[in-house]
């Protein structure tokens, strides 16, 4: 279960960098100007800008689920298959997730693959529960 916590967030730091150099990149070659950063709203940007922040920002919803089940397997001791399994399916998920809206940007495919690690928060949940009957 750590290594699946500490890849989601390796993914979001990756991710995070990413947006990063995007918006110096941005910046560098007068897209957007320095100052919209003040307040982040009176231009608008540039499609790679929008993707990398709105994938960042991504990282921080359905993620944060993950993270506290994970710790919660972690404090309590609960060491199973099927919570390994969907602790590994949602990196995945999530990955693959971040990789379509970075890449192709496919809304379908997005939506396939952030349900999928839904599902698996949603199971691995369930699972802890059970575990702790």
């Amino acid at each position: 279960m750590v290594y699946a916590i500490a890849a989601v967030t390796l993914l979001t730091i990756l991710i995070g960098v990413l947006a990063v150099r995007a918006r110096l990149s941005c910046v560098r070659s007068g897209e957007v100007p320095a100052g919209y950063f003040k307040l982040m709203q009176g231009e608008a940007l540039p499609e790679r800008m929008i993707k990398t922040g709105r994938c960042y920002n991504n990282m921080f919803e359905v993620p944060c689920l993950f993270y506290v089940v994970g710790t919660l397997y972690i404090v309590s001791g609960v060491e199973n298959t099927a919570g390994l399994i969907l602790a590994w399916a949602f990196v995945f998920f999530r990955s693959a997730q971040a990789w379509v809206h970075l890449t192709r940007n496919n809304v379908r495919y997005r939506m396939y693959l952030y349900g999928g690690g839904i599902l698996c928060v949603l199971l691995l949940w369930i699972n802890l529960f059970i575990e702790q009957i």
